[in-house]
């Protein structure tokens, strides 16, 4: 009699870890296996990443807007300025909730903690501030 309750303790255990792992993540733009949506855009050499909402509040995901500056520039705060390998400065936009796109960026200058930008996303455009490192790491795959 001690064995089947055991047996049955045994098999309520893994029916209730392996229900516990079989989670599916809805973000706004459909639904996705895990945190983070990949998908490469046509053309482009960076891709679109879409994320969850409980995604982006454990990055931390902290958003400005792309302000105009005088002398025909944009501004973002420095921390929006994401660099590459090669040295060429991106931004990660958020276009709509859950997604994020790389952009390239010319910064003209850095003064305080603004970046000045001659070429970027236009005036308006919410950019990523917290969280730009990890969007890149799940872009390019790292971690997988």
């Amino acid at each position: 009699m001690s064995r089947r309750w055991t047996t049955a303790a045994l098999m309520l255990a893994a029916l209730a870890l392996s229900a516990g792992c079989a989670t599916e993540a809805v973000t706004a733009g459909g639904t996705a296996k895990g945190p983070a949506k990949v998908e490469k855009m046509a053309g482009a050499e960076q891709s679109k990443v879409t994320i969850t909402d409980k995604a982006a509040q454990r990055l931390g995901i902290q958003l400005a807007t792309v302000q105009a500056a005088p002398g025909n520039l944009l501004a973002v705060p420095y921390s929006a300025v994401l660099y590459d390998t090669k040295g060429q400065a991106w931004t990660f936009t958020n276009p709509q909730q859950g997604v994020y796109l790389r952009h390239k960026v010319t910064v003209d200058s850095v003064r305080d903690t603004t970046a000045l930008l001659s070429a970027g996303p236009a005036n308006g455009t919410p950019v990523v501030t917290v969280g730009s490192a990890e969007l890149y790491g799940a872009e390019l795959g790292i971690g997988k």
